[in-house]
């Protein structure tokens, strides 16, 4: 089939940086086709699952704290424009052992005027006693921060995209690169793309698509959540009685029985590499134990409370952590969007946001995203 019809920017992957590119370009004009192998947030992707945190902390790293405070707005603008409850202001409370980022995160929190308090180990003792606190110091609360309902948050930003004009499809994508001719794309199905520029926002899949360049440089991950029962007629696990929560140090996350699933918790370490399109969606016994270990320890209550759900997902991270948003090297209207790291889904707006101003030639590079930072060695420095 040939191409009769050219658009301004084809953008590949319907994750929550794809959506979000769409939705920024439509909105400025731009003839838009948004394409994904499975569909937008898909059970596989990074983008999938019911439930993702926003916060704002980031230790001194004020760039992504701005970053958040700018998604945060356009999530809620979006929400309230589609008539949508997808976001729930749980708070989010930073445990902290030793302190040293901590204390940086609020010194951040309080140059970028992000509403927060600090509260000593006896005091989250009588705010929360349904929580063993044993080893923390203090901890950083965000009342305004809290829990983006992932997958039907990705779906509506998509649908959104589409009202603007914004064109989608069903299609696996071959490498731009693969192309005899750079400003066409073609599909497995034999179909052929004709766009001005085109956009890789594939997620973990990066380093499949482009093995050359991305392969070293990104590193998929496994990832197990799980998700415990509360007990029947107890509210102590569910918001407001419970914060959204994160404790560095432990590398450990959870969240509230957000709409009834349970208490979320899951380890913020990497896990095994992976390969994103075969690995296996069931999660290990040895993840559920260790899970159960936890729980046992920092919820008591909860010490012989069943896992009701579990889900294996992916991080897709750089070498740092740090956002990827740059050209092909040798392809200038082939741009790579990725780098999610565990972090990236709260960034959405502001990352389409900025792959939108890098399109079209009105928004200045930052140098910590460009494909020359990345490197073969993982070092992490974002969390």
């Amino acid at each position: 089939m040939s191409a009769t019809k050219t658009y301004d920017v084809a953008v590949v992957g319907a994750g929550v940086f794809g959506v979000w590119t769409a939705w920024h370009l439509a909105k400025r004009g731009q003839r838009v086709l948004l394409l994904d192998a499975y569909g937008p947030a898909h059970t596989r992707a990074s983008s999938g699952g019911e439930t993702r945190i926003i916060r704002m902390g980031y230790g001194a790293d004020e760039l992504y704290t701005r970053w958040s405070q700018r998604s945060l707005v356009q999530w809620k603008e979006l929400f309230a424009a589609t008539h949508q409850q997808l976001f729930h202001e749980t708070g989010v409370l930073w445990l902290a052992a030793s302190g040293l980022r901590e204390k940086q995160t609020v010194e951040t929190l309080q140059c970028c005027g992000v509403p927060h308090r600090v509260l000593q180990s006896a005091e989250l003792t009588r705010a929360y006693p349904q929580v063993d606190f044993s080893g923390v110091e203090f901890a950083i609360f965000e009342p305004a921060s809290g829990v983006l309902m992932a997958r039907r948050a990705v779906a509506t930003v998509a649908a959104d995209a589409l009202r603007m004009g914004a064109e989608y499809r069903v299609a696996q994508v071959l490498a731009a690169e693969k192309s005899v001719n750079p400003q066409q794309i073609e599909t497995t199905a034999g179909d052929v793309i004709s766009a001005n520029h085109v956009v890789f926002a594939c997620g973990a899949w990066l380093g499949n698509i482009f093995p050359e360049i991305l392969g070293p440089r990104i590193f998929p991950t496994r990832q197990e959540v799980f998700f415990f029962a509360t007990p029947p007629g107890d509210t102590r696990f569910a918001s407001p009685a419970l914060p959204t929560w994160l404790f560095k140090e432990e590398q450990v996350y959870g969240m509230p029985d957000i709409e009834s699933r349970g208490l979320k918790v899951a380890f913020d370490h990497h896990g095994e590499l992976v390969d994103p399109e075969t690995q296996s969606r069931f999660a290990s016994g040895e993840g559920a134990e260790q899970a159960r270990r936890y729980v046992a320890r920092r919820f008591p209550a909860l010490r012989d409370a069943p896992i009701v759900e579990s889900r294996v997902c992916q991080y897709e991270n750089t070498s740092s952590g740090d956002f990827l948003v740059d050209r092909h090297p040798a392809l200038e209207n082939v741009w790579f969007v990725g780098g999610g790291s565990g972090h990236g889904f709260k960034h959405g707006p502001a990352m389409g946001e900025y792959v939108a101003g890098q399109i079209l030639g009105d928004a200045a590079a930052e140098a910590r995203f460009l494909l020359a930072s990345k490197e073969t060695v993982q070092r992490r420095a974002v969390y």
